[in-house]
């Protein structure tokens, strides 16, 4: 512990530097699950410091690794510090980091996808979704494996507030890695909306945009058609972006919040008209029909015989 200006200011006692923690338990980042090591403390210090005032705030660090922006979120000053590490070779490092500060952090061997965050912290962090973020953050520099099913995970755990949205509008900062092996990273810094952007239920909305970026080079108009049954599908579509105001050329990255705002609006409608249109799935359409062909050409070939 350290004095500055009166104030008790929580400092690690002296450890192993990341290099030698990495050395030591004989680490190495796995190519194949896209991690990478974060060994400069410049670094590790503004991915904490992006995050905000972590003073006596509740952390959740997601895929620590060997610890480094672990340690820059502890000398924050935080009251407690929750470690999600799905990698075992990490944990005993990260034990380490627990022993040094005693209190002050959990280590979890588990994976973030399935561990249950809206578990995790006390029930005084909640706060009502209208007032400001509770005192909660969840820091984690993502492999580019489980970094978009995570997001997905929490966009619907935020329309549901549920999991670590439970507690309110919970601030996110994670990193995201430009490509394998680069050890330049993307600081995005998340807080929920208090109202979203489109008003539908997540899973409708989720299901428009996926079918939108399915032809992601080619016209919007070519990814609004697989919403829609073969017998009806491009009379449908083009009922849908005329409805929307959405022109059928634009390429989906060219689509504005409001075009899916729109979007997704008048599938709501379309659904709501025709209960069945939902339930829609495109790839398993295309599976039967293969599997048909596959039997008819048995039955064909069987007839040679």
């Amino acid at each position: 512990m350290a004095a500055s200006r009166g104030v008790t200011m929580f400092r690690l006692p002296p450890l192993p530097t990341i290099g030698e923690v990495i050395k030591l338990f004989k680490l190495r980042a796995v190519k194949q699950l896209s991690q990478n090591f974060l060994l400069d403390l410049r670094l590790t210090d503004k991915i904490a410091r992006s995050a905000g005032n972590l003073k006596d705030a509740y952390v959740c660090e997601v895929g620590p690794g060997p610890g480094g922006i672990t340690r820059a979120i502890l000398n924050a000053g935080v009251t407690e510090l929750l470690l999600v590490e799905k990698d075992p070779r990490f944990i005993p490092g990260l034990q380490m980091l627990s022993d040094a500060a005693p209190g002050k952090v959990r280590v979890v061997h588990g994976d973030i996808l399935t561990y249950k965050l809206g578990q995790a912290f006390p029930n005084h962090l909640i706060k009502n979704w209208e007032d400001d973020p509770p005192d909660l953050h969840i820091i984690g520099n993502l492999p580019f494996s489980v970094s978009t099913p995570l997001i997905i995970k929490w966009l619907e755990n935020v329309s549901k507030r549920d999991g670590p949205f439970r507690y309110g509008r919970t601030q996110l900062t994670l990193t995201f890695q430009k490509e394998v092996g680069e050890v330049d990273v993307t600081v995005v810094h998340f807080t929920p909306l208090v109202q979203p952007k489109i008003e539908q239920p997540f899973k409708l909305v989720e299901k428009v945009v996926q079918s939108v970026f399915q032809f992601r080079r080619k016209y919007c108009h070519h990814g609004i058609r697989i919403l829609f049954p073969e017998a009806t599908r491009l009379e449908k579509a083009e009922q849908m972006l005329m409805l929307a105001d959405v022109d059928p050329t634009l390429r989906p990255a060219q689509l504005s919040m409001f075009h899916f705002k729109n979007l997704c609006d008048v599938y709501r409608k379309m659904c709501d008209e025709d209960p069945s249109l939902f339930a829609y799935n495109y790839r398993e359409e295309l599976r039967e029909k293969r599997r048909k062909k596959q039997n008819f050409k048995r039955t064909s070939d069987d007839d040679w015989i």
